[in-house]
């Protein structure tokens, strides 16, 4: 019996979903933080259920072939890369293998064949996106005395803490700049004695900063969030900021006065420049607010839109419905070879960004509507105007769709749908039903979209 807080040596046998090792003892399941295929480790184990236990790594006995030093400083103790310790092509070996057994378990298909693969070429600096925290609880590292300076940070989260950040020099999966940047508001902040936000006693007046980069326009967006509106207090660091850095074109303030820690306000206030930035995705440009979706990888989401239309199989004649699509990057992909393409969203804000990309692109045959996609099929008067589509794209959060959605799916009698996702397992699970109702399915792609994460982007074709 293995009990929790025994020491364990484990052989890592493959990488579960979400990144953790999978060791066994007697067909016993253990799931083993920072550990990677073929290392032999000691490891605590600090949850056991009536299934499976969860183990952390506590010293490598024996390390694995495929084991590369990582080249983040922060690593040990950041959660924002799983497995930079695990060579590329390992990375990718690891992920096919969680697609296909997703796909096994989940969608009750036995032989599971991945028809594409694309890896990035850019395994670093890859992220347009990135948001920090500020904190006046620093996440002290071993090495430190206990008496070290703790009372400001601005970086990320300790996985499992809420209130403490680790303080950031470095991340690798950011452009360069972004560091640059990172370090000089830190300093500036400290020297204009600006309080980080206390997220346990809710005090404190700089809460996040977002920085956001146009990858093929060279725009960059600096968002700083607060939790009061005081520009007074935030001019003479956006004046520095934008002495030091010309290449930024837009700073912006959020504010967010609620207790919730999200990056993101009630409202905003223009400090420099634009309201927005763009960005291209091969020939279509996009305009990114603070608060919009886009694509976390340029170069990569160009490829995986590829993937998209390349298996819609388009001949400028077919009526397409894209669902929970955003701001509508895929539905304008799609547009430049089908005769029609009607995009559904919720979010009544991506709806208003996605007409403003087709107007900003100068593309007339795409139409947006505001649907709640979990019911809005279900009552005929609300697109009993609509033509039936030949092909349905689906790409929904990383929960999936909802079931009764799924079941809706075939009523459209579409000789193609084509499922976009980030979460293979809510895929595989969602594709069981599909594939019961006259469905099969005809190819898989995987794109890796952000490397070092456990995080998969499949695409999966199914037709009549």
């Amino acid at each position: 019996m293995i009990k929790k807080g025994e020491i364990l040596e484990l052989e890592i046998e493959s990488l579960a979903y979400g990144g953790k090792g999978i060791a066994r003892v007697n067909d016993f399941v253990i799931f083993v933080k920072n550990a990677i295929p073929e290392q032999k480790v000691k490891a605590l184990v600090y949850k056991k259920r009536s299934g499976y236990a969860e183990a952390r790594t506590i010293e490598v006995i024996k390390e694995s072939p495929a084991h590369t030093k990582p080249v983040c400083e922060h690593f040990d103790f950041c959660g924002g890369c799983t497995f930079q310790q695990l060579e590329y092509e390992q990375q990718l070996e690891q992920k096919v293998q969680q697609v296909k057994d997703a796909y096994q378990r989940l969608a009750g298909i036995e032989e599971v064949k991945i028809d594409n693969v694309i890896k990035t070429d850019q395994i670093f600096n890859y992220r347009n996106k990135m948001e920090f925290t500020f904190s006046n609880r620093r996440w002290i590292l071993p090495d430190e005395s206990e008496k070290a300076k703790s009372d400001f940070a601005l970086g990320l989260h300790i996985p499992g803490r809420f209130d403490k950040i680790l303080d950031i020099r470095e991340c690798h999966i950011q452009p360069e700049l972004g560091n640059k940047i990172l370090n000089f508001i830190r300093n500036k902040a400290i020297e204009l004695k600006l309080k980080p936000y206390d997220a346990k006693t809710h005090i404190g007046f700089l809460r996040h900063l977002v920085l956001r980069f146009g990858v093929n326009t060279n725009k960059l967006m600096v968002n700083i969030v607060t939790s009061y509106e005081n520009t007074e207090l935030l001019f003479p660091l956006v004046n520095s900021l934008v002495k030091e850095f010309p290449q930024i074109t837009t700073v912006l303030n959020n504010i967010n006065t609620r207790k919730a820690d999200i990056a993101f306000g009630e409202y905003e206030i223009i400090l420099y420049g634009e309201p927005i930035i763009t960005d291209r995705i091969g020939e279509l440009e996009f305009e990114i607010s603070a608060n919009s979706f886009f694509q976390t990888n340029t170069l990569q989401a160009e490829k995986l839109y590829q993937v998209v239309l390349d298996s819609a199989n388009l001949t400028d004649k077919e009526i397409v419905f894209d669902l929970y699509c955003g701001t509508g990057s895929i539905t304008l992909f799609l547009a430049q070879q089908a005769q029609a393409v009607y995009g559904f969203e919720v979010i009544a804000s991506a709806v208003e960004d996605a007409r403003q990309n087709a107007v900003l692109n100068d593309i007339g045959n795409v139409h947006f509507y505001k649907a709640n996609l979990d019911t809005y099929f279900k009552n005929k008067g609300n697109f009993k105007e609509l033509p039936d589509p030949d092909v349905v794209i689906v790409d929904p959060p990383r929960a999936g769709m909802h079931e009764d959605m799924v079941k809706y799916l075939p009523k459209f009698d579409t000789k193609r749908i084509i499922y976009v996702s980030c979460n293979p397992t809510t895929q595989a699970r969602d594709l069981r039903i599909l594939l019961n109702k006259e469905y099969r399915l005809i190819k898989i792609s995987i794109v890796d979209m952000f490397p070092h994460t456990p995080h998969i982007e499949t695409v999966a074709v199914l037709e009549k």
